[in-house]
C-alpha cells in the first residue's frame, strides 16, 4: 500500500496494511441454497442461525437438527457454506420471488407490508418488557463496545453489534463488514445459548439503525435498540409498532430517544 501524506516531506511511503476480510457465505437449508451474504469470516454458523431466526424460518435451537460449515463445490478448500438441517416437523423456508434473499447493506424491503410481515412472524412482544435503563448507563455503552472491537483496531473497517444487559455489562460482541451480519451473529449466538427472547437486554450497533436491524431486534425479542448514528423513518415506525425503545445518535452524554422513552431514566 502507498500512503500519501501531503504534509510529509517525502509526500508518502509504502507500508503493509491490514484490511477487513470480506467473502461470500452461502446459507443452505436441507442442501438447498437459500441466501448469499458478503461477510467477514468467523462465527459463520451463528450468522446462518441468526439469519434463519430473524427471517422467521426457525425460532429456537430445537428447530435445528444440524448446522455445519462446509466447503463449496466450486472452491473446495474455502469453507464458505453453512448447511442447516431442520428438525422434523419444521417447515422449510418459503422462497418469495418478490424478495430475493441476496442480502446487502440495505434492507431491500420497505413499506407497511414489511411491517405487517414482521408482526406476523415474530414470536415475541418487546412492548411488554419492563426493562428500564439509566441514561448514564446507556451513554457508557459505546465506549465499552469500542474497547472490545479488536478487529476494528487493526482494520478500521468493521461494524459491530454488542449485546448488553440492563446494568451496562457487555454480554457478547460480534464484528462484520455488514451491520446486518454482525446482528445476526449476535442473535445466532443467543439462539444456540438458549437465551431467546432477549428480554432485559440492549442491542447497540456501531452505525445507523435501519429498518432491517430493527426487524432483527424485534424478531429476537429485544426491548431496546441503540445506535451511534441516525435511524431511518421506517426503523422508527417499526420500533413504535413493536413497542421497542429506539435510541439514535448515542454519543458522549447525549442521545435521541425516538420511541418508548419511558424505558430511559435519568436516575
Amino acid at each position: 500500500m502507498l500512503r500519501i501524506d501531503l504534509d510529509a516531506p517525502d509526500g508518502g511511503r509504502r507500508r503493509p496494511d491490514e484490511l477487513a476480510a470480506e467473502e461470500p457465505l452461502e446459507v443452505r437449508v436441507g442442501k438447498e441454497p437459500l441466501a448469499v451474504t458478503m461477510r467477514t469470516p468467523g462465527h459463520d454458523v451463528d450468522l446462518a442461525l441468526g439469519f434463519l431466526c430473524t427471517e422467521g424460518v426457525i425460532r429456537g435451537p430445537d428447530d435445528v437438527r444440524t448446522a455445519m460449515l462446509c466447503a463449496g463445490a466450486e472452491t473446495p478448500n474455502t469453507y464458505n457454506v453453512v448447511d442447516v438441517t431442520l428438525a422434523d416437523g419444521v417447515p422449510p423456508p418459503e422462497t418469495d420471488p418478490s424478495r430475493n434473499f441476496y442480502t446487502t447493506s440495505s434492507c431491500g424491503v420497505c413499506g407497511k407490508a414489511s411491517i405487517d410481515a414482521v408482526r406476523t412472524r415474530s414470536a415475541y412482544d418487546p412492548g411488554s418488557d419492563p426493562l428500564t435503563v439509566p441514561a448514564a448507563t446507556l451513554a457508557g455503552m459505546p465506549e465499552a463496545l469500542r474497547r472490545a472491537q479488536r478487529t476494528f483496531d487493526k482494520t478500521g473497517g468493521l461494524h459491530a453489534a454488542g449485546l448488553f444487559d440492563g446494568g451496562g455489562r457487555l454480554v457478547v460482541l460480534r464484528e462484520d463488514v455488514g451491520r446486518h451480519n454482525a446482528v445476526d451473529k449476535v442473535v445466532g449466538w443467543a439462539l444456540r445459548e438458549r437465551r431467546l427472547p432477549l428480554t432485559g437486554h440492549v442491542l447497540l450497533v456501531s452505525g445507523r439503525a435501519s429498518f432491517e436491524l430493527t426487524q432483527k431486534a424485534w424478531m429476537a425479542g429485544l426491548p431496546v435498540l441503540a445506535a451511534v448514528s441516525a435511524p431511518s423513518t421506517l426503523a422508527a415506525e417499526l420500533a413504535d409498532e413493536a413497542g421497542m425503545t429506539l435510541v439514535g445518535f448515542l454519543r458522549g452524554r447525549t442521545m435521541n430517544v425516538y420511541t418508548r422513552p419511558d424505558r430511559i431514566t435519568r436516575d
